[in-house]
Formats: C-alpha cells, structure tokens, sequence
C-alpha cells in the first residue's frame, strides 16, 4: 500500500491532465493505521523502505504522505470513520482536509512505544503549533471531527465529505493551472523561511506569471489543462489495524 502511494502520487504529478486530487479511502475509514503486525513480520521489508531516498530526502514511509505535498495541483483529503496514526498523517500530507464531525482523529503511535515518523512531525507542528502537537502526539489522545476542526487539523467539516470536497475543489481549478501551482508552492515554501526568502520567491513567481499576460492584461491559458473536471484522481488509503 504504502508502494502504492507512492508511486499514484508520481504518476499523478507527471499527469498535466490531472487539475486536482481527492485522496480518500474505502470502506468503513479513511484510515485505521499502519498493519504493525503484519509489517514487523517483513524485516527486510521494513529496512529497505526506512532508508531515505538521497534526491527526495524521504523513505518510502514518509514518501507515501509527503508525496501528495510534492503534486503541483490541490489535494483534498476527504475524511470519515477512523484516522489514525499512519492515517492521520496522510490526511496532513494534504493542502486541505474535509472530515464529518463524527470521524475519530489520533496521533496514535505513542501507545505503541512509537513517534510520529511520516512526515507527521512537521505537518502537525505546521497546523497547530508546537503545543498543541505535543498535547495530541504525547497523549494519543482520540479527538472528533469537530475537535480536530477546532485545533486546526481540518480544514471544513461536512457530513458529505466527499460532496464538500469535490465542492471545494471545483472552486480551485476553475483558475489557471500553473498559478495554482505557483500559489500552492509558494505557500508550502513559506513555512520556517525567513521574510526576505519569502518575498524573493514571491516576486520570482509572478514574474513568470506576468511573462505570460497578454496585451489586455488576461492571464494565459495555454497549456492549462481546463476542462477534465475537479475529482481528476484518488487514492485508497489503508483499512489495517490502528498503529
């Protein structure tokens, strides 16, 4: 599963056709976790996929989350059920997260004598600040959908998640591709840089964007790949054992 992440994730990013990803799963949860179990019986396994990748600076762990950062196009995470551990961290290796109020939401790997270990740690501390990531990873306390909203963990509540989605997504690729792409990585690049790295590749990016304006001052659209619809792609999350 966690190959397969990684390599739809690849796919998708290479794919210009692709304006916009709903990352959900099947079944009775958006994801219980990690099998630990079932992992542990593949050490070799284990081993080759906990070693970084030089050129990416992620294993095959932290890939499977942080890979969706990585897509130059809006990735929703649509939530219901449980979230936990591995789980919850694909969930934050999304630009946004829609989950119902009753979805169940834990950093969980602390019952297990464990960390937080894909890309979970920057994304939470990213989200809700350094306190409020030490209360839910050194608890592993369970928290609500309406809870997580609260602290900063989702990003809109709905009992159709999937519908708010798709929603929600069509009102970003209604825009032009590469902007977005631009915008999305502007801000990702934004978090722990200092004002003056900020604004250099804010100005680097619009003027690459402004290149392309023609005379009356309209954005370009060629190459923006309009048109194929909003839920271009998505990926089954795991349905294990909570971790």
């Amino acid at each position: 599963m966690l190959d397969d992440l990684v390599a739809t994730a690849s796919r998708l990013r290479s794919d210009r056709s692709v304006r916009a990803v709903l990352l959900s799963g099947e079944g009775e949860a958006f994801c219980a976790g990690l099998d630990l179990g079932g992992a542990l019986r593949d050490p070799v396994g284990i081993a080759g996929r906990f070693l970084p990748r030089p050129w990416r600076g992620t294993n095959t762990f932290q890939e499977a989350c942080w890979a969706w950062r990585r897509l130059p196009v809006p990735v929703v995470a649509v939530v219901h059920g449980h979230c936990l551990g591995a789980g919850l961290q694909l969930a934050l290796g999304a630009d946004l997260r829609v989950s119902t109020p009753d979805a169940r939401w834990s950093v969980r790997e602390i019952r297990w004598g464990l960390v937080p270990d894909m890309s979970g740690v920057r994304s939470l501390v990213e989200l809700v600040g350094l306190d409020v990531a030490k209360d839910l990873a050194l608890t592993g306390r369970t928290v609500t959908g309406t809870e997580a909203a609260a602290l900063g963990l989702v990003t809109r509540l709905a009992e159709d998640p999937h519908a708010a989605g798709a929603e929600l997504v069509a009102q970003m690729v209604v825009h032009d591709r590469r902007a977005l792409a631009r915008a999305k990585h502007l801000l990702d690049a934004a978090v722990g840089r200092s004002a003056r790295s900020v604004f250099a590749r804010e100005r680097r990016a619009q003027l690459g964007l402004l290149a392309r304006m023609d005379r009356s001052g309209v954005p370009g659209t060629a190459g923006s790949s309009r048109g194929r619809g909003s839920r271009a792609a998505g990926a089954p999350a795991p349905r294990a054992a909570p971790r």
